[in-house]
């Protein structure tokens, strides 16, 4: 299932969990399983429908008995002890490495050391803690966002008066695209820049998809400009899907060939969506080679800081295409060799193949002192007979 962050006023941790909540989530449920699984209490999640703009949405607020700021390390070492799942796990300990990271380069200190003050609170873990949990509860698998709308004025917080958006949720928001409304308040908080930070595979248009759900978590504020929402759209995936990539690309003619194989493992490790490398002529009629990188648009600066550090290249250019990509997912595929992973792609009549996986495929060989191609022979035929 995909969701689509629509964040035409911004995001905070209130906003995202008042959007799940609206998506079907209950309150009780949310409050009772983070007890349990992060030893935390003194806390109750409360939600109410509320009206921003003439549109319903759910209003949450987490009513705590006592404040208590917690250094990052604290705040790691709870989540790493949890009962939370993998990716909730995961996850959560993303999104506040995200604002640790942010707070630690602004006042020069190491990470561990970081004090939250607002963002230590139990109201603050259960915002993305509780985001987490709930994308999973919803069996939400990819999370896109549209770009992220900032307010503009000065806010109050414990380090005092800050211009908006503050500087801990710009840094988080480094390589996303975001475009100023002029609003005159805080549309953005950290809690919610490192939520869609974590969470989001990309930022782009909505993507194509069969709408099935539609949830509005609503601010603390009334906007006179527009609605204080934030919109969530759930649902599945088309059979091809349309979306918009950035292609990184530079030539290069001086450099130690070895490298390229290095690079390569390297930039799909960093999140590239596929690397090539074309024999080109370049000037002078030197032969260089042309290294060419698909990513999203959101991994772009990493990967363009990638290509810059670990080549010769003394730039590079890069540009916005679209492309079309069929429903595809991971499999396991029974085989008198044991089961073996592979990719089952469906084309837009609705036929499906099966694709094996070569590292899986590799291994089994391997082991079992067999031909490779008698590996992919035994998943193609096993495939067609049902053993999936």
């Amino acid at each position: 299932m995909i969701a689509y962050f629509d964040c035409f006023s911004g995001i905070s941790g209130d906003m995202t969990l008042g959007a799940l909540v609206d998506l079907g989530i209950s309150t009780e449920w949310l409050e009772d399983h983070l007890k349990a699984a992060l030893g935390i209490t003194g806390f109750e999640i409360h939600a109410q429908t509320v009206q921003r703009g003439g549109i319903s949405g759910k209003k949450v607020d987490v009513v705590i008995s006592h404040t208590k700021a917690r250094d990052y390390a604290h705040i790691r070492k709870l989540i790493e002890n949890s009962t939370l799942s993998g990716p909730a796990a995961q996850n959560s300990l993303a999104m506040f490495r995200k604002i640790a990271e942010a707070e630690a380069a602004i006042h020069g200190c190491p990470i561990d050391a970081v004090h939250f003050h607002e963002l230590g609170g139990v109201d603050a873990i259960v915002d993305m803690v509780g985001a987490a949990v709930c994308i999973e509860k919803l069996g939400i698998e990819t999370v896109v966002s549209s770009r992220i709308a900032l307010g503009s004025g000065m806010v109050e917080c414990a380090h005092g008066r800050l211009p908006v958006p503050a500087p801990a949720t710009l840094s988080i928001l480094s390589g996303i695209p975001v475009y100023g409304t002029g609003i005159g308040c805080e549309l953005v908080t950290p809690t919610g820049a490192a939520i869609i930070a974590v969470l989001a595979a990309a930022f782009e248009p909505v993507p194509d998809m069969v709408v099935e759900n539609t949830g509005y978590g609503a601010g603390g504020r009334d906007l006179p400009q527009q609605p204080n929402l934030l919109r969530v759209v759930t649902g599945h995936p088309q059979r091809v899907l349309s979306e918009h990539v950035e292609v990184v690309e530079t030539a290069i003619d001086d450099m130690n060939p070895e490298v390229f194989g290095y690079l390569v493992d390297r930039l799909f490790g960093a999140g590239a969506l596929d690397v090539c490398l074309f024999p080109v002529y370049m000037k002078k009629n030197r032969p260089g080679t042309l290294l060419q990188v698909l990513c999203s648009r959101a991994k772009l600066p990493e990967i363009s800081r990638m290509v810059l550090n670990e080549t010769s290249a003394a730039g590079l250019r890069h540009y916005s295409v679209g492309r079309r990509v069929l429903e595809r997912k991971p499999v396991l595929v029974a085989t008198p060799f044991g089961r073996v992973q592979a990719k089952q792609v469906t084309a837009p009549d609705g036929k499906k193949r099966i694709t094996p996986e070569f590292e899986d495929c590799k291994r089994i060989a391997l082991s079992a002192g067999v031909p490779i191609q008698a590996v992919y022979e035994a998943v193609i035929r096993h495939s067609e007979e049902g053993a999936v």
